[in-house]
């Protein structure tokens, strides 16, 4: 039977003024691949928690998750919402040092905001903001530079929306979700 751990990791942007969007990237210390931010959900955590957890601690930043567009709840529901990931997805996996054999990581991907402050913690890892042009460049897993390029060109494309002191609205979301919908 394949062992399967629930996951988080995160797409984590920046808008530079000049310059325009950024993603956020570690270097992972297993793999020495350039990756998003995430890792292990642990227990008693949502994989919404997991994944601002893992941001904070491997790269210092406090980010706000941008919740794709989905179903509101009706009027008088009271339990509260988590944060639902933009996709839930399995990676085949080597040993890691959470387990000593191939396994597979059920991966819950968010899409975060970062403000323009510099973060509050050091990171955990070497961390660094690429540009869309530094992407096809790096040493990274294709499917993520794949997920990276497209969120980039759409956050490029997008309204206004997510800006230096602006709350990442709901108009961001849908921009991008119509971004990815594009042939």
């Amino acid at each position: 039977m394949t062992l399967k751990h629930a996951t988080s990791s995160v797409f984590v942007f920046r808008r530079i003024t000049p310059g325009g969007w950024r993603l956020g990237l570690i270097r992972h210390p297993h793999f020495g691949l350039m990756v998003i931010p995430g890792g292990h959900v642990e227990a008693g955590e949502t994989q919404a928690e997991a994944a601002l957890r893992e941001v904070a601690e491997e790269t210092g930043l406090a980010v706000q998750l941008l919740s794709p567009p989905a179903a509101p709840l009706p009027g008088g529901y009271r339990p509260p919402r988590v944060a639902p990931p933009w996709w839930i997805v399995e990676y085949q996996v080597p040993s890691d040092p959470h387990l000593g054999a191939p396994h597979v990581h059920i991966d819950h991907l968010y899409v975060a905001l970062a403000d323009g402050r510099e973060p509050p913690a050091a990171p955990g890892h070497p961390f660094g903001w690429y540009a869309t042009a530094d992407l096809p460049g790096l040493d990274m897993f294709d499917d993520a530079r794949l997920l990276a390029l497209t969120l980039l060109d759409g956050l490029a494309a997008s309204p206004g929306d997510g800006g230096p002191g602006s709350e990442p609205g709901p108009a961001l979301g849908a921009a991008l979700l119509a971004w990815l919908g594009k042939p």
